[in-house]
Order: structure tokens, then C-alpha cells, then sequence
């Protein structure tokens, strides 16, 4: 029988929809999933200066974490959506070394985009230490 998100497998099978699964059943493995936050990092990345996909993907594990880690197919979907609405642009690099390389720019759009980003998070990073506060006391100071 499928599973109730369309997923087909059943409730102790893969992430799904959530950021939790039973493992082994009475047991919890838990992760806090970024897939929204990957974007706000390429702009703020991208807002220092140019790059190229391999430096983003670089840049990124560094600013965020290896836990929260994007393949390099996801980055460039994310690009290629974000450049199909006009966040960022991209131009071949053919004067460097080697191979030529797609360099990445935000562009004025983008840099508001980074603003409304920076405002949601900042809302959101209130709402969790809110949270981790509450939680630190019930757990006593922990």
C-alpha cells in the first residue's frame, strides 16, 4: 500500500516529506532539512563576488556544514531557476585555464531577493532560539 504523501513505501522507509523517520521502529533519526536555505546561501555567496559552480559547491558546504551538503546536479537546477528569474546571470569564463567555466552573478533582483531572505531568516532564527530555549529548560540547562 503507498504511503499517505504518495511516496510509496511505508512509514519507517527513507526521509519522505519529513525531517524524521522510525529508526528502529520506537526510535527517532532526525534531521533539520535546509533544501530552502541552499538558495538564500548561493545569493549571499554570490553577493561577495562571481563564481563558478565548483566554487559555489566548494563555498557552500563551507558556509553551511558538511550535514547540509546539495549535490552538484541540485546546485546547478538551482541556478539554472534562478537565472530563469533573472536572480542571477551567468556568462562562459573562457580565459581561465583548462576548460571553460559558467561564472555565476547576482544581479539587482537577486540582491533584494537576499534582503527578503535575510529578513525571513532572521524571523525564523528567533523562532528556533525560541524553541532551543524552551527546550534547553524542560531538558534542565542542557
Amino acid at each position: 500500500m503507498p504511503h499517505e504523501h504518495g511516496m510509496g513505501r511505508g512509514p519507517h522507509h527513507g526521509w519522505g516529506p519529513r525531517a524524521r523517520r522510525a529508526s528502529p521502529p520506537g526510535q527517532w533519526e532526525v534531521t533539520a532539512r535546509v533544501e530552502r536555505v541552499v538558495e538564500p546561501a548561493l545569493l549571499l555567496l554570490l553577493s561577495e563576488r562571481p563564481m563558478h559552480g565548483y566554487e559555489l559547491l566548494d563555498r557552500l558546504t563551507a558556509l553551511m556544514n558538511e550535514g547540509w551538503m546539495i549535490d552538484l546536479g541540485n546546485l546547478y537546477r538551482v541556478l539554472r531557476g534562478l537565472e530563469a528569474e533573472d536572480v542571477v546571470r551567468s556568462a562562459w569564463d573562457v580565459g581561465a585555464p583548462g576548460p571553460a567555466k559558467r561564472v555565476y552573478e547576482i544581479t539587482p533582483a537577486g540582491m533584494m531577493l537576499l534582503d527578503q531572505w535575510g529578513t525571513a531568516l532572521e524571523r525564523t532564527e528567533i523562532g528556533i532560539a525560541r524553541f532551543l530555549a524552551r527546550y534547553r529548560e524542560l531538558r534542565g540547562g542542557t
